[in-house]
């Protein structure tokens, strides 16, 4: 195994321009120098990096809280975790309850950061905290979903039976399923 050097220098950015932009995104271009002398054009998505927050709840042990929901690039519905934006001002686990009472009708009595992740970090800054969720109360409001999401409750112990679906492909939702398994395995 290679040694990561933590020293190492950032390429330095001698430019930025928006390139392209639509009411959800802004495509901006960076001219890069590395280290090295090396120059480069690179493209990324330019944002706020509010963060965000994926949920993975549990109504018992063995039972998790999922969602369907209607996924635009896939033009289709898509099994998953609630997730969502965190909102100005909030935190990592306020923003988690009120997007699982949201989304999935449940409070958390209690909540735990276990993981965060990112999407694509070579052209996205967006990062995903990853919590798991328990103690549920049936606690609802209303979100900013077009139409009612579908709740289903599936059983921990059927993971293998879930990553097999064809509705439960989201990366993310997969590797919060991992994390939280591994989590629930170190209690």
């Amino acid at each position: 195994m290679s040694k990561i050097d933590p020293a190492k220098t950032l390429p330095l950015i001698h430019h930025r321009e928006i390139v392209a932009q639509s009411r959800l995104f802004k495509v901006e271009r960076l001219d890069l120098e590395f280290s090295n002398g090396a120059t480069r054009q690179f493209e990324r998505m330019a944002g706020h990096n509010r963060g965000a927050v994926m949920i993975v709840p549990l109504l018992n042990d063995d039972t998790m809280v999922l969602i369907r929901e209607y996924a635009a690039g896939t033009h289709t519905y898509q099994l998953g975790f609630p997730k969502g934006l965190i909102d100005p001002g909030e935190s990592v686990l306020t923003a988690a309850n009120r997007e699982l009472q949201e989304e999935a009708g449940f409070g958390a009595k209690e909540l735990h950061e276990i993981h965060t992740v990112s999407m694509a970090p070579t052209f996205f800054n967006s990062d995903m905290t990853i919590v798991m969720a328990r103690d549920l109360y049936p606690q609802s409001l209303p979100g900013d979903e077009p139409e009612p999401l579908e709740v289903v409750k599936w059983p921990l112990s059927e993971a293998d039976k879930l990553l097999a679906r064809e509705d439960f492909i989201e990366a993310r939702c997969v590797a919060a399923l991992f994390l939280a398994q591994k989590w629930l395995k170190e209690q």
